[in-house]
């Protein structure tokens, strides 16, 4: 009966399946769960998840993910397009490890003032871009430039000692432009 059983098991993988599908495709369809895993510090869990679970919410809801966050700082996110789910990886990523000098950071403008604008790049975390760092050319007024709800990149350019992120929209944009260029 075993043999039977295994007899038959192989007749339906090597005849009917690999004629089927005679090898395995280079990607999943897109429609399959994509999921992304990494390790943050334990102390940055309460920030990732944030009071009463806001941040994580709003990571989730921004994404259209689902994030699950262990003990030990392990955080699994799934979801159906894989470039949301890098999104929210990414998110995670900046909320966790304190922005670096230099790094590029792709934010939503949440504030205007007249002498520049608050970027968000991450939730919690926002940096303010100098009216003279919006553009390569000369601003007169930011709104010509941004407004609120815009997502923008920025690259951190200076973070000072009360721990204030300074941002620049002209530098990451050449260097943007620079990458394409080489």
């Amino acid at each position: 009966a075993f043999e039977k059983t295994r007899k038959a098991r192989i007749y339906i993988l090597d005849e009917i399946m690999l004629k089927a599908i005679p090898e395995s495709r280079a990607s999943v369809n897109k429609y399959a769960p994509k999921m992304k895993q990494t390790k943050i510090p334990v102390d940055k869990i309460r920030e990732v998840i944030g009071q009463g679970g806001k941040v994580i919410q709003k990571i989730s809801a921004e994404c259209d993910v689902k994030i699950d966050i262990s003990d030990d700082g392990n955080v699994f996110i799934s979801g159906i397009d894989e470039d949301n789910v890098k999104k929210a990886l990414q998110i995670v990523h900046t909320i966790a490890n304190d922005p670096e000098v230099g790094a590029i950071y792709r934010g939503k403008v949440v504030r205007i003032m007249n002498f520049g604008a608050f970027v968000e790049i991450a939730p919690g975390k926002d940096g303010l871009v100098h009216i003279s760092k919006l553009d390569k050319n000369r601003v007169e007024k930011v709104e010509d430039v941004v407004s609120v709800g815009d997502e923008i990149v920025v690259k951190v350019t200076d973070i000072d000692n009360q721990g204030r992120i300074n941002l620049s929209r002209k530098d990451a944009l050449a260097e943007i432009e620079a990458k394409k260029n080489s």
